[in-house]
């Protein structure tokens, strides 16, 4: 157990520690994004991003920076050798046909039994924007989540069923938090690594049952 909570490099840092070489890979506009930052050079993942590109690099910075070539959040990126480009409907036919191995999205609220959240609050003043995220969510093959485990009022976004409009049901494998990694199982919610927190002391602020391996 790390002695302090993870900040968010060292989350994005476990999450490409994590993905299989070789595997194709979507990384959802926000934090996820710098999960690319952390992939090792050789290691044959392959990034897709939804508005048009196989096998992007990590962020582009100065010189490097080409104004036409974005991911999905529009944030400049490198291209890696092998690149593909295509057209915006061919992206969302891999996303929706099963050919992702791996996407790593944000969340509002992840419940219990992985239902996603994380296109909008429901509150009336805040903006939609789910974005590819539906599509993502019900066809990767594995979808991680990166976010922070508590809100800023300090309320659980791990909880038994989510109070924010669904992206997607049962679509969640693995939450990974600045606090704690947990699996989305049959047997219930189970705490992979913990970070600056015991296993009763999570216990004790989640309303989720939660238990260790």
């Amino acid at each position: 157990m790390s002695a302090s909570p993870l900040g968010k490099d060292q989350m994005a840092a476990l999450i490409a520690r994590d993905i299989p070489p070789g595997s194709y890979v979507n990384l959802g506009i926000g934090q996820p994004t710098t999960v690319a930052e952390h992939l090792p050079p050789g290691c044959g993942v392959v990034l897709h991003t939804e508005n048009g590109m196989l096998n992007m690099g990590p962020a582009a910075v100065g010189e490097d920076i080409d104004p036409d070539l974005t991911n999905a959040g529009k944030a400049p990126v490198t291209e890696l050798p092998g690149s593909a480009y295509f057209h915006h409907a061919d992206s969302f036919a891999m996303m929706r046909g099963g050919h992702l191995d791996v996407c790593v999205l944000g969340a509002f609220q992840v419940s219990a039994t992985g239902d996603l959240a994380n296109w909008h609050t429901g509150a009336p003043e805040a903006i939609p924007a789910v974005g590819g995220a539906m599509d993502l969510a019900i066809g990767a093959k594995q979808v991680f989540v990166m976010m922070t485990l508590f809100a800023k009022d300090g309320s659980p976004k791990l909880v038994p069923a989510c109070t924010y409009p669904l992206t997607g049901v049962g679509c969640v494998s693995r939450i990974y938090t600045d606090y704690a990694v947990f699996d989305i199982e049959a047997r219930g919610v189970v705490v992979r690594e913990a970070f600056g927190i015991t296993l009763d002391e999570l216990a004790a602020r989640l309303d989720v049952p939660v238990r260790g391996r």
